[in-house]
């Protein structure tokens, strides 16, 4: 083999029987181990760049990894290491599926090292034009993105590039809430309902639908009038699955309203003759965890029922926070009350009023000009 001459620190240069162009580094493991990194070229010049890179990602801070990743085996670790240790079962689950379905067959031969922004954006650029929604393609971004954010705490990257790629808007579905009135008349037409109970937590406390489905009677105390909010039920693949709360600040303690606690007592009644699986509050007629899916259809049937706007499940929470906010009730309140992770979440619910207080602030913008106050 020819070598050529090296410039002083480059590392080793030399010219392969087989034509190509040979170069070599010292360069420390992320265990502290001094190991020797390859890099190959058609040109000693192209050589001499790569190992300038080596040089400079050292030089940056960025130790060599002991195993030379593809981003498709170090999504398997991280998976496996780092999100089924840390996250909820439906976070593993959407995790899992956006990388076997959509990061491994994509990007998944690239090494973890090389992957850069132009890269990536030409990657989900390619899967809008091909038909994927925004919604799913910023869901890809947000899985590579936490991916590549571990890798950089494990000193593998020293930047996470999908944080750099350019995305169309998100375009957000209008949320929606109910008015006093439809409240009303929702539970008017879901009084005679099984799931009547449920219904009015909701309307009542802002819960979430899992946190709803998941509530057990040992989690309500008559002793203390408090309703505590515990866990959740969740369908994780073919499995219906109690777990933890959305965020620690999901973890909440609730009064018993008088009527909550008269509605609840007539359930517990009518359903104490037959077995409850899990102690929940809210079973099928044979005691069966409710199935999420059944329990919106349940709830769309009754909007039809109640001649109501149909609204999402979730859009209830909104209701309640906007009624709180029409009581006067101060955002770090209602915060605590729905459970909210941040206070910006709540100001910004009260912060969009309703198309009745609009009209009703038009409508004195309107008197104004015409001199009628």
């Amino acid at each position: 083999m020819a070598r050529g001459r090296n410039a002083s620190g480059e590392g080793t240069i030399y010219k392969r029987r087989d034509g190509r162009w040979e170069g070599a580094i010292y360069l420390t493991t992320t265990a502290g181990i001094k190991t020797r990194r390859r890099v190959y070229g058609r040109t000693r010049a192209e050589v001499y760049t790569k190992l300038t890179q080596e040089k400079a990602r050292a030089e940056q801070g960025l130790l060599v990894s002991d195993q030379n990743w593809s981003l498709g085996a170090y999504l398997d670790h991280w998976l496996e290491n780092v999100v089924r240790r840390t996250k909820r079962p439906s976070t593993c689950a959407l995790y899992e599926s956006v990388i076997r379905l959509y990061l491994k067959p994509g990007l998944g031969r690239r090494q973890l090292s090389r992957l850069s922004v132009p890269m990536v954006q030409a990657y989900l650029n390619g899967r809008l034009e091909a038909g994927d929604s925004v919604h799913m393609v910023y869901k890809i971004r947000t899985v590579l993105s936490a991916a590549l954010t571990s890798a950089v705490r494990e000193e593998l990257l020293i930047r996470n590039v999908a944080r750099l790629v350019v995305l169309p808007p998100w375009p957000h579905k209008e949320q929606q809430s109910w008015s006093a009135e439809e409240v009303r008349t929702f539970l008017r037409a879901a009084e005679s309902h099984p799931l009547y109970p449920a219904f009015l937590l909701l309307l009542t406390y802002g819960l979430r639908r899992g946190e709803v489905l998941g509530l057990r009677w040992s989690d309500i105390s008559a002793e203390d009038n408090t309703i505590y909010v515990r866990q959740q039920l969740q369908r994780v693949g073919q499995q219906l699955i109690l777990g933890p709360l959305k965020t620690p600040a999901s973890r909440r303690n609730l009064p018993l309203l008088r009527t909550v606690r008269e509605v609840l007592e007539d359930h517990f009644k009518r359903q104490s003759h037959r077995p409850i699986a899990n102690d929940l509050v809210f079973t099928t007629s044979t005691g069966r965890p409710i199935e999420p899916r059944s329990f919106v259809r349940s709830f769309q049937r009754l909007c039809v029922a109640a001649d109501v706007r149909q609204i999402r499940v979730h859009d209830l929470r909104r209701t309640v926070a906007s009624l709180l906010n029409k009581l006067g009730v101060s955002a770090r309140d209602a915060q605590v009350i729905l459970g909210h992770s941040r206070l910006a979440v709540t100001l910004e619910i009260y912060t969009n009023v309703d198309r009745e207080s609009r009209a009703i602030a038009l409508d004195q913008v309107q008197g104004l000009l015409a001199g009628d106050r």
